[in-house]
C-alpha cells in the first residue's frame, strides 16, 4: 500500500465532501455517532493525561479548507475553556514531510506566531510557497520572516522533531483521518463535517459530552 497516495485521494475527496451543502448535524441536536462523528476504536491520547479534555486539529498546509479554517479556529480555540488543551498537528505522509518537518522544528524554537498563518497565507493567497516546498525553501522563507535560521536548521535535524513526525504520522494512522482538516476529540472521537461551521459546533458538543462523562 502505498500510503501518501491513499492519503492525498482521501484529501482530496474530503475537500470536496466539505464544499457540498450542510446535510448532518444542526445546532440544537446532539451529535449522532456515525453521521457527526466516528468513536475510534482503542482510541488514544496524543499528548499524556494532564486533567484536560484534548482537541487535535490535524492539517495540512497545502488544504485550502485548512486554510480557511485557520481564522475562524484561532478565537475558537482561544476561547475554549482552562479545562481544554488545543493543538494544531501538521499530517505526516512521508517520515521526512518538509511541511511537517518546518512546522515541529518552528514550534520547538518558539515561532509559530510568525510562521503558521504566514505559511497557509504564502500558499493559498500570495502564492509565494509551492506545494511541495523543501524544507530549505521553508527556512529560507521563515527567515524572511524574522525567524533565526541557525536555530531553525538545528531544530529541522533535532532528535526531538524526528520524534514528533514519527508520533504526528503514528497519531493520523490509528485515528483514522482520511482528509483534512480533521478534529479529534480527547483520542476517542474523529468528527465529521460537511462545512467548517459544522466542524466546529461538532466539536463543541463532544467536548461538553466529554467534560460530562469526567473527560
Amino acid at each position: 500500500m502505498h500510503l501518501p497516495r491513499r492519503l492525498l485521494t482521501c484529501l482530496a475527496a474530503f475537500c470536496l465532501a466539505l464544499a457540498l451543502p450542510l446535510a448532518s448535524a444542526h445546532e440544537g441536536h446532539p451529535p449522532v455517532e456515525g453521521v457527526d462523528y466516528v468513536r475510534i476504536p482503542d482510541g488514544r491520547r496524543l499528548s499524556p493525561p494532564d486533567g484536560r479534555i484534548e482537541v487535535v486539529e490535524i492539517f495540512s498546509y497545502a488544504c485550502g479548507h485548512c486554510a480557511d479554517l485557520h481564522p475562524l479556529i484561532e478565537p475558537w480555540q482561544r476561547a475554549l475553556p482552562d479545562d481544554v488543551r488545543f493543538s494544531y498537528l501538521p499530517v505526516v505522509y512521508l517520515p521526512d514531510d518538509a511541511f511537517a518537518t518546518a512546522y515541529f522544528a518552528a514550534e520547538e524554537i518558539g515561532a509559530l506566531e510568525q510562521t503558521h498563518a504566514a505559511t497557509f497565507d504564502a500558499m493559498h493567497r500570495a502564492r509565494r510557497l509551492p506545494r511541495n516546498a523543501t524544507t530549505a525553501e521553508l527556512a529560507w522563507f521563515y527567515e524572511q520572516l524574522g525567524v533565526d535560521r541557525a536555530r531553525l536548521d538545528a531544530a529541522m535535524a533535532s532528535a526531538q522533531t524526528r520524534q514528533k513526525l514519527n508520533d504526528a504520522r503514528d497519531f493520523l494512522l490509528r485515528s483514522g483521518a482520511q482528509g483534512t482538516p480533521t478534529l479529534i476529540i480527547n483520542g476517542r472521537y474523529r468528527v465529521q463535517a460537511r462545512s467548517l461551521r459544522e466542524l466546529l459546533h461538532t466539536a463543541g458538543q463532544l467536548i461538553a459530552a466529554e467534560r460530562q462523562a469526567g473527560g
